[in-house]
């Protein structure tokens, strides 16, 4: 805090342009050295390593799937080349992938564009379209083989080709809904000892290829906002979390 008083004696006798100009200078000192405090309170993290893409086949074109929805599709390209896609994979425009948003990681769909007949199949690896009306996001590659690279855009058909929706925890695949975890053990025991803590919270085990482990989930909000609000409510009575988007 500066010493208004101090101030005044130390520029008593000096003429206004003087006084103004050391002013100046003391001013800057003080600002360089916020900034340097403020560098050490930052954070270093490393830098996300991206997920290995999974090796999965695509299911024979013969199979017919089954249709789930029919809309829109869009591509995306260039400009998000190497960035991390939603399920942590580094995104590849010339790999056959595409942005749902809520289907599950690693769904093969055939995407047919209604207008040419043309069909491809793709790997869901990311969240979207952010456009409205839209189904489905696009690599490049994916995009070419069904000749929507130049229109941009096309309606088409979607086939899930394996996995299925049965027993979907999505209602609605056009719309994605969130929750608020809470906490994620391996104990199982631990996960439902926090839980009976939080009324209103549900324990999920989630299966890797590793292990299991077990995860306590507050809620189900269609609106992101609501959820955010939720969790910021949580906070406040001790219990920390994030919001994320429920997987089918």
């Amino acid at each position: 805090m500066l010493d208004v008083k101090y101030i005044g004696q130390k520029f008593s006798g000096y003429s206004l342009q003087r006084v103004a100009q050391k002013l100046s200078y003391l001013f800057i000192i003080l600002a360089a050295s916020m900034v340097i405090s403020s560098c050490g309170t930052l954070s270093r993290t490393k830098d996300t390593e991206p997920e290995k893409t999974p090796e999965i086949d695509f299911p024979d074109a013969g199979i017919p799937g089954k249709k789930i929805e029919e809309g829109m599709a869009s591509w995306y390209g260039p400009k998000f080349q190497g960035r991390l896609t939603a399920n942590g994979e580094q995104y590849d425009m010339d790999q056959l992938t595409a942005a749902h948003r809520t289907l599950p990681f690693n769904s093969i769909v055939r995407v047919q564009n209604l207008a040419n007949g043309e069909s491809v199949m793709v790997r869901i690896n990311d969240r979207g379209p952010f456009a409205k009306n839209r189904i489905i996001d696009l690599s490049r590659k994916a995009a070419r083989q069904i000749g929507m690279i130049g229109p941009g855009t096309a309606k088409v058909a979607l086939i899930l080709m394996n996995g299925s929706l049965e027993h979907s925890s999505v209602a609605d695949l056009k719309t994605p809904t969130y929750t608020v975890q809470l906490g994620s053990f391996r104990d199982e025991s631990k996960a439902f000892e926090l839980s009976r803590k939080i009324r209103g919270s549900r324990v999920k085990a989630i299966n890797h290829s590793k292990d299991t482990v077990h995860r306590v989930y507050y809620g189900t909000f269609i609106e992101k906002a609501k959820a955010r609000q939720k969790k910021q409510e949580l906070r406040e009575r001790g219990f920390n979390g994030y919001v994320k988007q429920i997987q089918n």
